[in-house]
């Protein structure tokens, strides 16, 4: 024992860059797409250890669909996949410029990070059930879900479906499978996981899925949610989109010595995947690998999606105080809208003049359901929800002091 021992350090995590500085992503291990292979779905776990820690891609830099996770969809598919993730990307155009106009009182937009939800959707099926936090609007928009009701949701107008009960993009749409959204951190894991194991009590079909930012895996309830995950079994995928920040905090805070967020789940024993979170066809693949593993009454998957978030975390966000204004440019795997048009262009089932012309189809839909929310009101002018509608709903019978409340306000 040294009679003199060094001073101890306290180590916080640095960024790569900061504001001022030249984006840097070389630190980033990006695979050849193709390369990593695609086990079985009955596989054991201890033997895909490298899966958490490698990326999962199909989309080559040429735009070919290369290697043995390609192929899960059709050309119909893809098609209709693009044309989700350009209207996803259209709506939040129109949204984020409503907010700027005093319309909304707030907004979160999705750029960079359509592929992620857009693609997970279509490999559901009706019944099952999302627990989404606020970026995850691509599962209503590639579900069929009425962009009109986004919108009065958002304005908190007469015709919200909420009634005004909740933050603006906290939609609510239990026959579309999506939770209603919470403010608070990882309450959507152990919901997820909760859920998944009443529906294997009750001998049902119907699978869950859990979604959570980088940031959010530093909660406790994160591995609340794997512990109960792994030990029932519960039919359930839980989602980690790494968009590399978590608000003004890069991802190494939250991550940790963990080598990788998807690296969490092993030592649960649960399979752990990282996909090209901008690669369409990527996601697709792993979200139907994953969740046929979890209809086979085979466990829980932990899967970490690699992307970025290019704008700000919301309207009330300025990224420019915590990144390079370009370091978006920088992020090596590119723009999921891009990269699959690129794709169905080299295949012959897609142009540069048909992508321009969806663009201004699907501005001019966006906008007539833009005009028809606005119809019904905007945060200061138009409709509202009636004051009777917060009475309403809550209690299947309602409390002496609510009723005497609801008298008071003449409702």
């Amino acid at each position: 024992m040294t009679d003199n021992p060094s001073p101890l350090k306290f180590h916080v995590p640095e960024p790569e860059v900061r504001p001022g500085g030249t984006p840097d992503f070389s630190n980033v291990p990006i695979p050849k797409a193709g390369s990593v292979d695609r086990p079985p779905v009955d596989v054991d776990p201890r033997t895909i250890r490298d899966l958490a820690y490698s990326i999962i891609r199909v989309l080559n830099r040429e735009g070919d669909a290369v290697g043995p996770w390609a192929g899960t969809l059709t050309d119909e598919e893809q098609l209709e996949g693009l044309r989700h993730m350009m209207t996803l990307r259209t709506f939040d155009a129109r949204m984020q410029m409503a907010q700027r106009q005093g319309k909304t009182s707030f907004y979160m937009q999705h750029m960079g990070e359509e592929a992620v939800s857009c693609a997970f959707r279509k490999a559901l099926i009706k019944g099952d059930m999302n627990f989404p936090t606020y970026r995850q609007a691509g599962l209503l928009i590639a579900g069929g879900y009425p962009m009109v009701d986004m919108m009065n949701q958002i304005y908190s107008n007469e015709k919200d479906p909420l009634k005004g009960r909740q933050l603006p993009i906290m939609y609510s749409a239990k026959d579309h499978g999506f939770f209603s959204i919470s403010g608070n951190l990882t309450t959507q894991y152990i919901q997820a996981v909760g859920w998944a194991m009443a529906s294997a009590i009750k001998g049902d079909t119907k699978i869950a899925v859990g979604w959570v930012g980088d940031g959010a895996t530093a909660e406790s309830d994160f591995h609340a949610a794997l512990v109960f995950a792994s030990t029932y079994k519960a039919p359930v995928v839980l989602n980690i989109v790494n968009n590399q920040w978590a608000i003004s905090t890069f991802q190494g805070i939250a991550r940790g010595g963990s080598g990788t967020f998807a690296a969490r789940g092993l030592g649960f024993g649960i399979p752990a995947l990282r996909v090209d979170g901008n690669d369409y066809l990527a996601v697709h693949a792993v979200a139907k690998w994953a969740t046929e593993r979890a209809r086979s009454n085979l466990g829980p998957t932990l899967v970490e999606y690699v992307t970025y978030r290019v704008g700000a975390h919301s309207t009330s966000d300025d990224p420019s105080a915590y990144r390079p204004k370009t370091e978006s440019d920088a992020w090596p795997l590119g723009d999921p809208v891009i990269r699959l048009k690129n794709h169905l262009i080299r295949r012959g089932l897609w142009s540069d003049e048909r992508h321009k012309q969806t663009e201004a189809e699907i501005l001019e839909a966006v906008i007539s359901a833009q005009k028809e929310a606005e119809s019904h009101g905007t945060l200061h002018a138009g409709g509202k929800p009636s004051t009777r509608d917060m009475f309403e709903g809550v209690y299947a019978e309602m409390p002496p002091h609510l009723r005497r409340q609801r008298q008071k306000a003449g409702v």
